[in-house]
This record gives C-alpha cells, sequence and structure tokens, in this order.
C-alpha cells in the first residue's frame, strides 16, 4: 500500500484518481476509495461553511499507511501441527486542501 501512496502524494486529485484506476496494484482500489471518502469530507465541510467548492481545486495534501492490528490465524501443518498465518491490516489517512492561487 505504500508503493501506492507514494505515487499519489502531492498531486492534483483528478491527476490522483487516474493513477489508481489504471494501476495495477491491488491495494489501488482501497486507496480509491479513501480518498473518493476524503474529497466527499471536503464537499461536506464546504457546504457546512457556505464556502465555494471546486474539486479541481483539490490535490493530496497528506497520505500515509500505517500498520493496523494483525489477525492471527493457523494452518495445519505436518505430523499434527499447526502453523501461523499472519493477516496484516493497514490503516490509511489521506487529508485533502485547496491549492492556493497566486
Amino acid at each position: 500500500m505504500r508503493l501506492v501512496i507514494d505515487t499519489i502524494r502531492g498531486r492534483d486529485v483528478n491527476d490522483a484518481y487516474a493513477l489508481l484506476k489504471f494501476s495495477k496494484k491491488r491495494a489501488a482500489k482501497q486507496i480509491e476509495k479513501v480518498l473518493k471518502s476524503a474529497v466527499a469530507n471536503a464537499e461536506q465541510d464546504a457546504l457546512r461553511n457556505n464556502d465555494a467548492f471546486d474539486v479541481d481545486r483539490l490535490f493530496v495534501e497528506f497520505a500515509i499507511v500505517n500498520g493496523g492490528p494483525t489477525l492471527w490465524r493457523f494452518r495445519a501443518a505436518a505430523l499434527g501441527r499447526a502453523a501461523p498465518i499472519r493477516k496484516r491490516t493497514s490503516h490509511v489517512e489521506i487529508a485533502v486542501a485547496v491549492k492556493e492561487e497566486k
């Protein structure tokens, strides 16, 4: 997931959507959902404050992936033993901001 996040950090939201849509990485689909949620939250915040909102002016200001809780599962192994399987999860944080015009 960190490889995909590194590609969209600092880019325009529309560019980030395009990169995630055509990425071959499996994590791109989940990150696209988080980005869509961040844009929707920015839109709701603008409506709540009666501010002007334009999706084309947004960019990915902050994007980070941290490790989440690990689920421990066990698989049957030879001679009646059990081999551990670690199912790792991630915490994805994305913040979008409006570009300031010069």
